[in-house]
């Protein structure tokens, strides 16, 4: 079954893990009023499971409508390639993968009419952050920048020169920059016992890392590390708390100071658009 919001996947063979996810807008986004550009899915299927975050290009007037897609579509595909016998090691898998996304992106494009590079380069260019287990086997993989932390290790993607990461949709293209249709990369694979913990990100993540020791806006503690998020079991309990504790970070508040008679604002913390998939091996109480 296919959510948006805590669940638990029971891949078999007594291998079960709970995950949740949540995204907010950036503030340099609110400010201008431009929707927020990432988009989240995960599913578990076939005792396979695919876990992705995407980041809309934001100079893309209007990729936040790639990034949900390509969310949804490299989901399946990644289950898609591990139900017909794909290994996670293999190049083979990810240009599968790449193909078979890239294949209802073409369509899409094609059926909105106008010039394709305009299509692609308004609606269609996201990043991917992911991870997909299947079997005994496990990998992180991406296309483009962001973050991974698989347990105690952490893997920043990026950034790329002058600010611009490759696109899945340039495969689109008849002549995509740098020349070359992007691939995925496979960052790490691992045994499926080594994963306890993963969690995927956007790039905004960045700025929740260097945020980790300052204050909530508004008070009510410090932001706090990464562990957090899988560490708390509030996170998997309640479908929208990833998204309601960044939003927390995240929010503008003001409080007077009245022997100086003003306001005093705080700014949200995430500067860009932040997006976590947090992955975590059930525990036995919750078995």
């Amino acid at each position: 079954m296919s959510r948006e919001a805590a669940f638990h996947a029971d891949l078999g063979g007594g291998s079960r893990f709970e995950i949740a996810g949540g995204t907010v807008a950036g503030t340099d986004h609110l400010a201008v009023g431009r929707p927020n550009q990432d988009a989240y899915a995960f599913r578990a299927e076939g005792g396979c499971l695919a876990a992705v975050v995407c980041d809309g290009c934001g100079s893309g007037a209007r990729s936040e409508v790639g990034a949900a897609l390509g969310a949804r579509i490299v989901t399946e595909q990644v289950l898609a390639a591990l139900r017909r016998g794909g290994e996670l090691a293999s190049p083979d898998t990810w240009e599968a993968v790449r193909r078979g996304a890239l294949a209802p992106l073409r369509e899409l494009a094609r059926g909105m009419g106008g010039s394709l590079a305009e299509v692609v380069s308004t609606y269609l260019l996201f990043t991917v952050v992911g991870l997909a287990v299947a079997g005994e086997a496990a990998c992180a993989f991406s296309l483009g920048d962001g973050l991974i932390a698989l347990g105690d290790e952490l893997l920043q993607l990026g950034p790329f020169p002058g600010n611009e990461p490759p696109y899945l949709a340039y495969g689109l293209l008849d002549r995509p920059p740098g020349g070359e249709a992007p691939r995925f990369t496979v960052h790490r694979t691992v045994p499926a016992s080594a994963i306890r913990t993963a969690l995927l990100a956007t790039d905004g993540a960045h700025d929740l890392l260097e945020s980790s020791s300052r204050a909530l806006p508004g008070g009510g503690g410090e932001v706090g590390p990464l562990s957090r998020f899988w560490d708390d079991d509030r996170m998997f309990r309640n479908p929208d708390a990833v998204r309601r504790r960044l939003a927390l970070i995240n929010r503008s508040t003001a409080r007077p100071e009245w022997k100086e008679e003003r306001l005093v604002r705080e700014s949200g913390l995430l500067r860009d658009d932040t997006t976590l998939v947090v992955v975590r091996r059930a525990r036995p109480e919750r078995a």
